[in-house]
Order: C-alpha cells, then sequence, then structure tokens
C-alpha cells in the first residue's frame, strides 16, 4: 500500500506531461479534436465481412474486456458502440467488450486514467496517447505486447516504422506497451494553379522543395510585396512539427539539435521567412493563421495533416492537392497517435489483445477510420477504395515510413508550450543566430 501510495505523488510532478498529448499531436490539435476527424463529415459505415479478418489470437472464453475509451463527438461515440456491438456478436471466444466512455478533458483523460488503475479500477483495455507511456511504464502498469505479437500474424499489415514509434515510446528496445490504432500525419498542401503559374512541378527532393518556396512566391503587381508567398511558415505554438522536417530534411535530428546538420536545417527555416518567402506574421502564426493564410490564396504552400482536407476542398475544389514532405539527406515528419494499450493488473490480457487487433487490423480498423476520416494503420484496411481515391489521406500514408514524434521527455510540455515558440521567433526576427537557438533548444529539452 505505501508503495501505491508513492506512486500516486508522481501524479503531481508529471501531470503537465498529459498535456503532451494535445501539443504533440501533428498540430491538428489547437482547435480540432484529439482524433483529428471532421464531426459533420462523419457516416457510420457499413459492417461487411469483405476486409481484414479478425486475427486468431488465443482468447480466454466467455471472457468480459473493460475498456474506457474517449470520444470526441455523439457521431464518434455511437460508431464506437457500434464496433463494441459488432465484436460481441461476431468474436468466436465469447469474449464481452463493456465500453466506458470518459471524456477527453483537454487532455485530462490521461490523468485519470492513471488515477484510476493506481487505485485499482478494473479497467483492461484504453484508448491511448503515446506522450503518456512513459509515466505508466515507469509505474509498471502496461502490459508487454510482445509476447502476444510474436505469435500474431497482424504484424506484418503495420508499417514496420509505426512500430518503432510504439517501441521508443516505451523506452525499452525489448518491449512493446503500445498496439498503433490509428494515426494523423503531417504532409504539405499546394496549389496546384500557383505551381503552374510558377512554371513548376511538385518538388521530389528537400533541395526542390525549398525551390519551389521561392518560385511560388509572386509579386503579381510588381509593387515589391508578395501578392503570394511560397510557404505558411508557422512560427507560433506547434510550430515545431513542420520545423522539423526542416531540420531532418538538412540531415539533422532532434537527439543532436547542435549538429552541423542540424543547424543548416534551422538556418533554412529561418530564410524562408527572412528572404520574404513567408508572410510577416509568420513568427507568431500558429494553426489558425497559417490555414486562413493558405483559405485566403496568401500562401502557396503550408503543412497540416488531414483534419483540414475538407475545409482545403470546400474553397478550392481540385485546386488544392498534397504530397508528402520531400526527402533530403534526410526525412521526418510528424506523426500522432491514437492507440490502445493493455494493463498489466488485467486478468484477461489474452481476450484483451484479441480486442485491441480487432480494432488494430481487423474489421473494427475499418469501421473506425472510415468513420472518422482518420488514417488507418492497417495496410489491407489502407488498400481499400475508400482510403486509395483520397489524395490527402494518399500523402498521409506514403509519409508513414518516415513519421516519428518529438522526444517524450518531462522537459518536453514546457519545451513546446514555451521555449520553441519563444525561441523561434527570435531567431527568425535575426534576434538570435541559428547556432544560439539550436544550442537553446538542445539544452532546454536534454537538461
Amino acid at each position: 500500500m505505501k508503495k501505491k501510495w508513492l506512486k500516486r505523488l508522481v501524479v503531481v510532478a508529471t501531470t503537465a506531461i498529459m498535456g503532451l498529448s494535445l501539443l504533440a499531436g501533428c498540430g491538428g490539435n489547437d482547435t480540432e479534436t484529439p482524433d483529428g476527424g471532421a464531426a459533420e463529415n462523419v457516416e457510420t459505415p457499413d459492417i461487411s465481412e469483405d476486409t481484414a479478418e479478425t486475427p486468431d489470437t488465443p482468447a480466454v472464453d466467455g471472457a468480459t474486456v473493460q475498456f474506457r475509451y474517449w470520444a470526441d463527438t455523439p457521431e464518434f461515440s455511437q460508431l464506437m458502440q457500434d464496433i463494441i456491438t459488432y465484436f460481441n456478436e461476431t468474436n468466436t471466444s465469447g469474449i464481452t467488450v463493456v465500453g466506458e466512455e470518459a471524456p477527453w478533458d483537454g487532455g485530462g483523460f490521461a490523468e485519470n486514467l492513471f488515477n484510476s488503475v493506481m487505485g485499482g479500477a478494473d479497467i483492461d483495455v484504453a484508448t491511448w496517447r503515446l506522450s503518456s507511456t512513459p509515466l505508466f511504464v515507469n509505474n509498471d502498469l502496461l502490459a508487454d505486447l510482445t509476447p502476444f505479437l510474436d505469435t500474431w500474424d497482424g504484424v506484418s499489415d503495420i508499417d514496420g516504422n509505426i512500430w518503432a514509434n510504439m517501441r521508443e515510446a516505451g523506452g525499452r528496445e525489448d518491449a512493446t506497451f503500445v498496439m498503433p490504432w490509428n494515426l494523423q500525419i503531417l504532409y504539405v498542401y499546394y496549389r496546384p494553379s500557383i505551381f503552374e503559374e510558377a512554371g513548376i512541378e511538385v518538388p521530389t527532393t528537400y533541395e526542390e522543395f525549398l525551390a519551389a518556396i521561392e518560385a511560388t512566391t509572386i509579386d503579381r503587381d510588381g509593387d515589391g510585396t508578395p501578392d503570394v508567398y511560397g510557404f505558411g511558415l508557422r512560427g507560433g505554438p506547434g510550430g515545431q512539427e513542420p520545423w522539423g522536417s526542416f531540420v531532418h530534411g538538412r540531415g539533422g535530428s532532434f537527439e543532436d539539435m547542435t549538429s552541423a546538420e542540424s543547424i543548416a536545417g534551422m538556418q533554412d527555416f529561418i530564410d524562408v521567412f527572412q528572404n520574404g518567402f513567408a508572410p510577416p506574421t509568420a513568427p507568431s502564426d500558429g494553426f489558425s493563421e497559417i490555414i486562413d493564410n493558405f483559405h485566403s490564396g496568401l500562401t502557396a504552400m503550408t503543412i497540416h495533416h488531414t483534419g483540414s482536407s475538407g475545409g482545403m476542398e470546400e474553397v478550392f475544389g481540385d485546386d488544392v492537392s498534397a504530397f508528402p514532405f520531400p526527402a533530403g539527406a534526410g526525412r521526418w515528419t510528424s506523426m500522432a497517435d491514437t492507440s490502445t494499450v493493455i494493463f498489466e493488473s488485467s486478468e484477461n490480457k489474452e481476450a484483451a489483445f484479441e480486442w485491441v487487433s480487432f480494432l488494430a487490423t481487423g474489421e473494427g480498423q475499418r469501421m473506425w477510420t472510415e468513420g472518422t476520416g482518420n488514417i488507418p494503420v492497417s495496410g489491407t484496411v489502407q488498400a481499400g477504395e475508400f482510403f486509395q481515391n483520397n489524395r490527402f489521406v494518399q500523402a498521409s500514408i506514403e509519409s508513414q515510413g518516415f513519421g516519428g514524434v518529438i522526444p517524450i521527455l518531462d522537459t518536453t510540455p514546457e519545451w513546446i508550450s514555451t521555449i520553441f515558440p519563444n525561441t523561434i521567433g527570435q531567431a527568425l526576427l535575426g534576434q538570435v543566430t541559428a547556432e544560439e537557438a539550436m544550442e537553446t533548444l538542445q539544452d532546454a529539452l536534454y537538461r
């Protein structure tokens, strides 16, 4: 009992980390729901038998699985209930999933879940964000899925880079604590008509991307001020995600932001603004500003995920498309997850795994991702007509092999919310050099 009470004290010191699930999620969580979907476009998919089969994983006959989840809209809530009903009626092991919905609560879902599990609540499985993993792993609350994954055929249906991100979040190379479910992945939005006006094609390399930013900065009336800026640069909150693509494009990394390669990527980011290829407001621009600037025709390109695609098409119709962030000496884009976990305290781990694997690669995967518009992790579901005919989804799927997350550390919430925007703002305005800015960012993240 004393040990449990000591562990509870961890909540006070680490509650801030829970906020990372809002801040590290591909920028789409600035004004959007955590799942990144657009509720007004949701339709509950028809249940069919012609998609990926439920993996044949051993289960406890007749077991009950207690499942806690969040749903951002009434439509998503009903969809999850439909999925639970379908699983309960069709699984061959007599498993019954009991769903308990809890509010996202601005990221408070994770804190409340921690308190519940520490207090001995009967929860077998929960929906998840990678940012919460270190706290739960450090308190021995999550089950290692490795014994199940070793014998599960569905592993190969999910991209290896996604599995790498799941393992990295747990901090152990020999253990996987998180089961993939669905994703939000950043890519580049662009205006085909502006590319045609500039006489350029879609860039396929990082150097071509930088050149495209310059080429699509256009002064149409000759007054010396661009009427179109090449890139909607995000220097304000959430800007660490597109910025990270520039750093990696030069061969840099988050592990050593003071390397020559990382500093070169920072300099590219600075040059886009200081050379006049981004709007004057870029140092403070956040999600709303970059999207508004793109909608108004002020920018030719910007970076976000499928959560913005519906609005883009409403404004531009076919005159908007997307491409994955191009490769340079390195390649990276931000990838936010919504996943699932099984708790170590569960007495029905086999049955729980059958449920989470059904969500990952079974009919539950298709139903949820088609109903919410999020990116499926299952290659089989990705190959379906619903996703193959969407150019924005395709840009996401093509990016999954090099997607990643900002390092998840105790310092990360403050780094994202305060240190990064302040430092980037100073760098863009010429108050500090690229090298000085990267030293500040490195020291603050790894102090």
